[in-house]
């Protein structure tokens, strides 16, 4: 007989190499896993900054799942939807009725990004103030600033609002002409802000605006403002109020009307509408002159 051999664990034998350490006692890894203890040690860190956030959680849920949602089911926008409220609710030809029914409506129904009732009364304190002859607004949307405005122009006063979107410009017009309000004294002109600005004075005979409101886009507050100087629109002393320049937030423009030397700055503290935990801002901007 031939020299016995010894069994060992594993694939052995004569000729044959040990494979039973590299193959049997391998430990098997496992891909997109997560331990427990690891996902556990987490779950603090969330709660915290769900607490922390649930306010602009809820405005995120809000303003872009359930909106897109609801659009997609009625095939209509959030403004369109607001208005048709406002057909059912509010009185025709009394601007403050229908302004607190599109209040009623974002703080009950569906958020509505408008300016809402706190901003709105700096607003109009701006305009009973200033008493400007001709007032320029950057961003119609539904109509609500527009109304505010309106409400609160001098005798024979003149209001230029400017909407990008044509849809949601033809529901502000309505809501405009429900409030009472012609042609002449507030005139809705459709169009990117980039585009018009340059055409006020040969189109729209606007020679200089008394006061300037920002409320379309912050990323394009600093690119307008530039404009109206670049046109000479905006005489010595004229007003540029700015919403929204500290949430979503206008760092740009911010910097540039306290550094080029042309502005008294001013910031007026707010909240959001129907989000008061979210801090947010109006800049209110006095023209000195081009320097």
């Amino acid at each position: 007989m031939g020299t016995p051999w010894r069994k060992r664990k594993g694939i052995a034998g004569p000729g044959l190499p040990n494979l039973s350490c590299a193959l049997v006692l391998q430990p098997r890894t496992q891909v997109g896993t997560m331990s427990p203890a690891i996902a556990l040690a987490f779950l603090p860190l969330v709660v915290t900054l769900l607490v922390r956030y649930r306010h602009y959680f809820r405005l995120l849920v809000g303003t872009v799942l359930l909106r897109s949602l609801r659009d997609c089911l009625s095939g209509l926008r959030i403004e369109e939807r607001a208005f048709s409220y406002v057909l059912t609710h509010a009185l025709p030809g009394d601007p403050g009725h229908i302004l607190t029914t599109l209040d009623h409506w974002s703080s009950h129904y569906e958020y509505l990004s408008h300016m809402g009732p706190v901003k709105g009364q700096i607003l109009m304190r701006l305009v009973e103030e200033k008493a400007p002859a001709c007032v320029l607004e950057l961003g119609t949307y539904c109509g609500y600033s527009t109304l505010l405005i309106a409400q609160a122009l001098p005798p024979g006063g003149r209001l230029l609002t400017v909407e990008r979107d044509p849809r949601t410009a033809t529901v502000a017009e309505k809501l405009i002409r429900l409030a009472g309000f012609d042609e002449h004294m507030v005139e809705l002109i459709v169009g990117s802000s980039e585009k018009v600005i340059p055409c006020l004075r040969t189109q729209y005979q606007l020679s200089r605006a008394d006061l300037v409101l920002l409320i379309h886009r912050p990323r394009c507050y600093l690119r307008d403002l530039q404009l109206l100087e670049a046109h000479a629109l905006l005489p010595a002393g004229a007003t540029v109020l700015a919403d929204h320049v500290l949430f979503p937030g206008a760092p740009r423009f911010l910097q540039y009307a306290k550094s080029c030397g042309r502005y008294r700055c001013r910031l007026h503290h707010t909240g959001l509408p129907d989000f008061p935990a979210i801090k947010d801002g109006i800049a209110q901007l006095t023209y000195a002159g081009p320097g």
